[in-house]
């Protein structure tokens, strides 16, 4: 697979005389497992809400899969290609998980109103939930209990299904690992490794064990600007990333010190 799913080209936003985002030019390919770091306040959720169009660009581009989508709505810009998942989850906690991810498949095919129905009276949308849930790995064990009661691990993965029962071919994911216990944000992790390459996924995470472990490439920011961007080992021995975050790593043994 080749080409460029997602393109910013001198993305900034300004609050006031605050510049959050300050020119960011970044590159995602088609099937990309590509990572975005920082430290805090660096712009990384700002930048994530720049692209999937929550707030306006003060200024530059963006392009999904070639289209230039710097003026589109949040809807507009989910029907051409791109999810997104947030730092703190928005599940709805009284639905079990399968009626949930029915409830999204029913909206993006047209059929929202039809989705309070008995699960069982609607087959083909059952069908289409529970490949979703298998594709994310969630336990068949767990998909008929209220959303509301499951490890905070679950709920991310089903938040990652909720995303893309949409059929993105870009998707964001912010911070899935946040609150989640090492063992589960390893599942969570897994998971998302797993995702056909017809997904690409720009993960945006402070795991630094995880984001080495999964990215192929990662773009660094800091104060807003990209610091550095390359293949993880590049990235790992930059001395500017080394001193603007990272501290001391040992890639492949997934220590990271913050110094």
């Amino acid at each position: 697979m080749s080409g460029t799913a997602l393109e910013t080209r001198g993305l900034t936003r300004r609050f006031g005389a605050f510049v959050a985002v300050d020119g960011v030019t970044l590159s995602v390919a088609e099937g990309a497992r590509h990572a975005l770091i920082g430290p805090n306040g660096a712009g990384k959720t700002t930048f994530v809400n720049l692209l999937s169009g929550a707030i306006p660009a003060s200024g530059g581009t963006v392009a999904l899969l070639g289209e230039d989508v710097t003026a589109a709505p949040q809807h507009a810009r989910v029907r051409r290609g791109l999810a997104r998942t947030f730092q703190v989850n928005q599940l709805f906690a009284e639905l079990s998980p399968r009626e949930a991810v029915v409830l999204a498949v029913s909206e993006r095919a047209g059929e929202g109103g039809t989705w309070w129905r008995p699960v069982g009276a609607l087959p083909a949308l059952r069908r289409e939930a529970d490949a979703l849930l298998d594709l994310v790995r969630f336990p068949v064990a767990g998909r008929d209990g209220r959303t509301g009661s499951l490890p905070y691990g679950r709920q991310r993965l089903l938040e990652i299904a909720l995303a893309l029962a949409m059929r993105p071919r870009v998707l964001l994911l912010d911070e899935p690992a946040a609150g989640v216990p090492p063992a589960e944000s390893r599942e969570v992790l897994e998971a998302v490794s797993a995702l056909p390459r017809e997904v690409a996924v720009l993960l945006i995470e402070h795991d630094m064990d995880l984001v080495f472990r999964f990215a192929e490439r990662i773009t660094v920011l800091a104060q807003g600007a990209v610091l550095a961007d390359g293949e993880p080992n590049a990235i790992a021995r930059d001395p500017r990333v080394k001193e603007a975050y990272l501290g001391t790593m040992e890639v492949g043994r997934g220590e990271v010190g913050h110094g």
